[in-house]
């Protein structure tokens, strides 16, 4: 198996009010209007994110709807290349529909971070951290490598 993630997938309530949110925070659409109303994906940087129907999710898996949800220990992260660009982003997430969870701040390791959730719950990091400088892409690599 190569060592990549290809498609990050969130199970959603509203798939159309979810990709408002997205929307909002200034992502275009990889779908177009042909596309099934059941999935909407945005092209990153090397993978795609895809907003899914919970309950076709749940399909999809065999299991009951209701067994899709809560904080299951997993956040996206976000990376920015400035301290100062942390709290803007947080800021056009609430403005968007999210919710903040940590405000911005300095953490233990050097770095500056806040968290935000969007409309479905899915928790984000927003972070600058000095160890890892973003590429010139926008891409993030551990430790620069």
């Amino acid at each position: 198996m190569g060592q990549r993630v290809s498609l990050i997938t969130l199970a959603v309530k509203d798939v159309q009010a979810s990709a408002r949110f997205y929307d909002a925070l200034g992502w275009r659409r990889a779908t177009g209007p042909d596309d099934p109303d059941e999935v909407v994906a945005y092209n990153l940087i090397g993978q795609t994110l895809g907003l899914y129907s919970k309950a076709m999710l749940a399909e999809d898996l065999g299991i009951p709807e209701d067994a899709i949800g809560g904080f299951s220990g997993v956040t996206l992260a976000y990376n920015v290349a400035t301290k100062e660009e942390v709290a803007p982003v947080l800021d056009l997430a609430v403005q968007a529909g999210g919710r903040i969870l940590k405000p911005a701040g300095e953490i233990f390791w050097g770095g500056y971070i806040g968290y935000f959730c969007d409309p479905d719950g899915h928790v984000w990091e927003v972070a600058f951290n000095p160890y890892s400088p973003l590429a010139e892409d926008g891409a993030f690599r551990w430790g620069g490598y």
